[in-house]
């Protein structure tokens, strides 16, 4: 018998065309293939390199990229092996199909499904593709070096071009979220304990790069004028000082950072706009703060979402569609409230539980021996859990649920759970750590079908 009769025999799915497929291109092969194409649209997403070549704006980027990130991972599901699903990710199937079951009694099904399907579907995608194909910690590493540095970069560019909007606060030069000076503050609180991590590792002129972006960050916020940013910041700040600083023994960071932060805060009171800004947080709309009605209207609006989600419990308005209620076109400006009233109160709690899980993932990794033992992973554990911190009370004052960046840190935890749950590398030779045989296998071999 020949040895491809043999293999049909003892697999009966091979000759179907899903197994022509994998034996066409190799399992180890296959794995990176799949990780590039997560690179390349997580690069795509945060660099958007059409609002800067004319030519590109022509090109319905948003679709490719998300046709990108499904081709990649119906390719990654071919290969061969198992992959459990994480916890996270199977909640964020779940809140797929609730959003999917309330396009039908939506107050604009159209609008719905574009809102479901080329939106939140992408995240779904994003959160898998990253559980699945990330296993070391330079993969991870990478993935988290294109969203800091992109960020960065937004921010160097934006503050250089005096890049401001009709309000005279600072917006991203991007044409994306990062243009709304709220989401660019709190893409910033997120991003900068990340950014800390590398200016930690850095070295020479690298590190430079890394302090000059850490500065600038903190002084982009406060041009924002985004109360919910600085709310954000302040929070992530004081878990990158209690993480890094106090209980990682480094007391000169705790000294920069206070030293920092004392005069920052002082340079930001002497203006009075700003000082006056700040007040309106719990006094509305004082006198110089810019405020104009906005904490009142969103107090309104944050009453409205609520009472909307109280009458439409099951499967609320619609995806999408909460600002279709009026003819304001306003958004609700909380991802909570608002997630509720678009598609019910079993979204929010499936919403809350898929951040829940990510929270424990953290805990998860911290309970390992990388986390012990790996400088690195301790960092990158940290930041995450740092960011996650930043987001949950950003979102408090945003409509972000169907943004991409949350959900890339979902499924960060989800791959810090991972590669934390394979063997520890073997010891440094020669100044370098190099894996052990089975460490290797279990890395480079794939894992990426479902069980059934």
């Amino acid at each position: 018998m020949s040895s491809q009769n043999t293999s049909t025999a003892e697999n009966p799915r091979l000759g179907s065309w899903t197994a022509r497929i994998q034996s066409a291109v190799p399992a180890q092969r296959r794995r990176p293939l799949v990780y590039g194409a997560l690179v390349g649209f997580a690069w795509l997403y945060y660099y958007r390199p059409e609002d800067f070549i004319n030519i590109l704006a022509y090109i319905p980027m948003a679709k490719i990229t998300g046709i990108f990130a499904i081709l990649a991972l119906l390719f990654g599901m071919l290969s061969g092996g198992k992959f459990k699903i994480p916890r996270a990710v199977q909640l964020l199937w779940l809140l797929l199909f609730q959003m999917l079951i309330c396009i039908p009694t939506a107050i604009w099904p159209g609008g719905a499904f574009t809102t479901v399907t080329q939106k939140f579907s992408k995240a779904v995608v994003v959160g898998m593709l990253i559980s699945m194909v990330v296993v070391t910690v330079r993969e991870l590493r990478k993935l988290l070096w294109i969203q800091v540095s992109a960020i960065s970069l937004v921010v160097l560019f934006s503050l250089l071009l005096h890049h401001m909007a009709v309000d005279g606060r600072l917006k991203g030069v991007q044409n994306s979220i990062l243009a709304n000076p709220n989401d660019l503050a709190i893409n910033i609180a997120i991003s900068f304990p990340i950014a800390m991590v590398f200016m930690l590792n850095a070295k020479g002129f690298k590190k430079l790069i890394w302090i000059i972006a850490l500065i600038l960050m903190p002084i982009a916020i406060v041009l924002t004028y985004s109360r919910s940013g600085l709310l954000a910041f302040i929070l992530t700040l004081a878990v990158c000082v209690w993480e890094y600083g106090i209980k990682g023994k480094r007391r000169s960071l705790v000294a920069a950072v206070a030293a920092t932060f004392v005069f920052g805060f002082a340079a930001s009171m002497v203006s009075s706009h700003y000082r006056a800004r700040v007040e309106s947080i719990v006094m509305g709309n004082i006198q110089g703060s810019g405020d104009k009605g906005s904490l009142a209207a969103r107090k309104a609006l944050l009453k409205k979402s609520l009472y909307t989600a109280a009458t439409h419990p099951l499967f609320g308005v619609g995806p999408g569609c909460f600002m279709l209620l009026d003819r304001g076109w306003m958004v609700a400006h909380n991802s909570y409230s608002e997630l509720a009233a678009e598609s019910g109160f079993s979204a929010l709690i499936i919403f809350l539980l898929i951040m829940r899980a990510a929270f424990s993932n953290i805990r998860l990794v911290r309970k390992t021996p990388w986390y012990e033992q790996d400088p690195e992973v301790r960092l990158f554990t940290q930041a995450l859990w740092a960011s996650l911190a930043a987001y949950m009370l950003g979102a408090c004052f945003a409509s972000t649920e169907y943004n991409l960046y949350p959900y890339f840190m979902v499924g960060y935890t989800c791959a810090m759970v991972r590669i934390t749950s394979q063997p520890l590398p073997d010891k440094p030779r020669d100044g370098k750590r190099i894996l052990s045989r089975a460490s290797y296998d279990r890395f480079l071999r794939p894992e990426t079908t479902f069980t059934r």
